[in-house]
């Protein structure tokens, strides 16, 4: 059987372009025992893959060069040599960027028997809803009544940010960019605040005037003017979890960061970033809180999504664009 994937050619400086991105294919070896062979039905694009594109080691190592690409994906058993996983079995993997998977059935997960979507185990019911569960939850350590602020927060992690913190009853403002994105904030009871051509200083005033007393959490996913105008509306004791920075991933400088650190001394404030790989073992927690919602329909999710193999890379670039609402995903 032929596995189509797709590979980079190059470690891009600046911000990628589609040329980067090369599409192969190969015929796949007979499974050895242990492993198992999944059609892959959807796809994962997501910012933190800029990081591995660098060719430097951060908290995962780079890619190939020239090996195929990785990704959650979620596909169906074809064939399988492991005594858990049998033909039909749906399952959820790290082998995206490809139209069919070879792996090791201990990489493997199978999907939870809940009423949603099976996509929903890429987008909210998956890594970026977990990773906004955890910013709150376990990094921010999220009260009842707290005033909450989310950059992006009408994506795959920050539009679930702003709906779980919405139901602890404080004020949640979120940032967004797009009409569209800041009136799905509005619709859902959420104060809307435009960064589009706005430095920090003005997006700091806009920021006071959506919630003159402060904020007791802030959850990051972009950092440059937000950080830095979230970091002047802070309250006494306020929590920051950093999710993301996704406005420098593809600077070719490095960013000097925020000019105005003395207020989380001046405000006694706690900043710390996170990866949820580290906190994986509580998704169990949070899929039986979270799941349930999802399924009855009290959380609104949205997707944007491609269609077919081919188009995974100008999904991925599509993220840098501020060009999708809720989760990017690719349909095979």
């Amino acid at each position: 059987m032929q596995s189509r994937y797709f590979t980079i050619r190059d470690y891009p400086k600046g911000t990628p372009s589609r040329d980067l991105f090369e599409l192969h294919s190969r015929a796949l070896p007979g499974l050895d025992e242990g492993e198992v062979r999944i059609r892959n039905t959807w796809l994962s694009v997501d910012p933190y893959m800029r990081g591995r594109m660098s060719g430097v080691r951060t908290y995962v190592a780079p890619f190939e060069l020239g090996a195929p690409l990785e990704g959650a994906a979620i596909g169906e058993v074809i064939e399988s040599r492991h005594a858990h996983f049998k033909v039909g079995d749906k399952v959820r993997h790290m082998g995206g960027w490809r139209d069919v998977a070879q792996l090791k059935g201990d990489v493997l997960d199978l999907l939870p028997d809940m009423q949603v979507p099976e996509q929903a185990y890429l987008g909210v019911l998956g890594m970026p809803g977990m990773t906004a569960w955890t910013g709150l939850n376990r990094i921010a350590n999220l009260r009842e009544g707290d005033n909450v602020l989310v950059s992006a927060a009408s994506g795959a992690v920050g539009s679930l940010a702003v709906q779980l913190a919405k139901a602890r009853g404080g004020t949640v403002v979120g940032i967004a960019g797009a009409a569209d994105k800041l009136e799905w904030l509005e619709q859902h009871d959420i104060r809307a605040v435009s960064y589009k051509g706005k430095d920090a200083r003005q997006l700091s005033a806009d920021l006071k005037e959506a919630c003159p007393e402060g904020f007791d959490v802030y959850y990051e996913n972009v950092g440059g003017a937000c950080l830095e105008a979230a970091l002047n509306n802070l309250k006494v004791g306020a929590r920051i979890a950093i999710c993301g920075l996704i406005s420098s991933y593809n600077d070719e400088t490095q960013d000097r960061g925020p000019s105005n650190l003395a207020n989380l001394l001046v405000q006694r404030a706690r900043m710390q970033g996170f990866i949820i790989f580290d906190h994986w073992t509580e998704y169990p927690h949070f899929l039986e809180e979270v799941g349930p919602r999802v399924a009855q329909g009290e959380i609104d999710y949205e997707e944007t999504i491609e269609s077919g193999l081919e188009r995974t890379p100008d999904a991925f670039l599509k993220l840098f664009e501020g060009a999708n609402r809720g989760k990017m995903l690719v349909r095979l």
